[in-house]
């Protein structure tokens, strides 16, 4: 287990059941709203349900930054180990809760200790993997995620069984179960070897000189527009998704929740396992091979958006969300080692944080707007409309991205 070769692969492994339980605790509350309703009367409009979907958000994309810069100067054992165990607390006392406003505060302070983990964790597996299992470990990693927000869909399915409060109490209370197992087996990594790039010396870089490095450079901006874009649909099937295919499909949130959440998780993980497996080998035939994986899967969310909006038989519905998952896996599976062909090994929790704090940010506008579509009747076409915003992030990314080196 403690081998060069094999404890990488034991890195991604136990990192993807905190991925798991990042997706899981923050997504079930998307289906339970039917249950929870019945006890908090402010969560009837969806406008409310909204708002605490897109707190969350905000608070995660304003503690983002901050993360990746933490990341970059601390030991990320620790802080994967305490990130995991807060927000697990805080799922816990989801589970006391008896007004809005304490749900309110409990979502914020999730968003607020799950901002810490994803580039604190992602860092950590880059470190641990070189350009030619760099993509296929990270996307081995993010099929957790997918997986914990397929879990999440069974919220509402759980919740009629018991009750939400103990759906809420007892994934919690699972969480903080693993962090203590966390410390056991994880181990903190710095690269050792010289160099610019790859496997470098990770010194600690003042954070002044790091964001100068950081937004001096025209691809990072480019990386930052082509990774929040696609972020206002991949935040809006999160939230939204379940909701739609009740609306559209005319099912109950007990069938719809999952319905969704198990499409698009199982087609984002066929897509983020073959997007890393093609794109670690595409690239060491040219340098563009991350871009252009990257690519075809935004491409595959196009027409899946139109789709997911407009249709309204099972099949069309159901189809366009499997392809929008495989494709946004493909997409997802290369952004942070698309990240790591421009930006040395000391910077790259900074740079992702950076990333998340733009994608969360798309992703809680989205949700606080598709709150107000859902109650005006406009859900579908909505998300038929982001179909031509995420062409525009395409067209960016393929003719301006020039990557530096694997």
């Amino acid at each position: 287990m403690s081998s060069p070769k094999i404890y990488p692969w034991v890195v991604v492994a136990l990192l993807w059941v905190v991925a798991l339980l990042n997706y899981l605790d923050r997504q079930m509350l998307s289906t339970m709203r039917p249950a929870m309703q019945l006890d908090i009367e402010e969560l009837q409009l969806a406008v409310n349900f909204g708002r605490l979907m897109a707190v969350f958000l905000w608070i995660y994309g304003f503690v983002s930054p901050v993360a990746g810069i933490i990341a970059d100067r601390f030991n990320r054992k620790w802080l994967i180990v305490g990130s995991l165990f807060v927000w697990s607390a805080v799922t816990f006392l989801m589970g006391y809760a008896q007004t809005f406003e304490q749900l309110y505060v409990l979502r914020a302070l999730m968003g607020f200790s799950e901002a810490l983990y994803i580039p604190t964790g992602l860092a950590l597996i880059a470190d641990y993997h070189s350009s030619r299992t760099r993509s296929l470990a990270i996307g081995l990693h993010l099929t957790g995620l997918y997986i914990g927000q397929a879990l999440g869909g069974f919220g509402a399915t759980i919740a009629a069984t018991f009750s939400w409060k103990t759906v809420f109490m007892g994934f919690g209370a699972l969480g903080m179960l693993y962090a203590i197992f966390l410390i056991l087996f994880l181990k903190e990594k710095r690269p050792e070897t010289g160099g610019n790039f790859g496997n470098e010396a990770a010194e600690k870089v003042p954070v002044q000189k790091a964001m100068k490095l950081l937004f001096s450079s025209g691809a990072f901006w480019i990386i930052l527009l082509f990774f929040a874009v696609p972020s206002l649909p991949g935040w809006a099937v999160k939230n939204w998704l379940p909701t739609l295919f009740a609306n559209n499909l005319r099912m109950d949130m007990a069938v719809a929740g999952p319905a969704s959440t198990i499409t698009i998780a199982i087609s984002s993980l066929l897509g983020v396992i073959l997007g890393g497996i093609l794109s670690d080998r595409w690239v060491q035939r040219t340098i563009r091979g991350r871009i252009y994986v990257s690519g075809i899967g935004l491409g595959l969310t196009i027409p899946a958006l139109v789709l997911i909006g407009l249709g309204d038989s099972v099949t069309a519905v159901i189809g366009a969300a499997f392809c929008f998952g495989f494709g946004f896996g493909l997409f997802d599976a290369n952004n942070m080692p698309i990240l790591c062909q421009f930006v040395p090994a000391s910077y790259r929790a900074t740079a992702y944080g950076m990333m998340n704090m733009t994608g969360v940010f798309a992703g809680a506008f989205i949700t606080d707007m598709l709150g107000k579509s859902t109650d005006s009747g406009n859900l579908g076409r909505d998300f038929a409309i982001l179909a031509g915003i995420v062409a525009v992030a395409l067209i960016v990314q393929q003719t301006l991205l020039r990557p530096r080196q694997q």
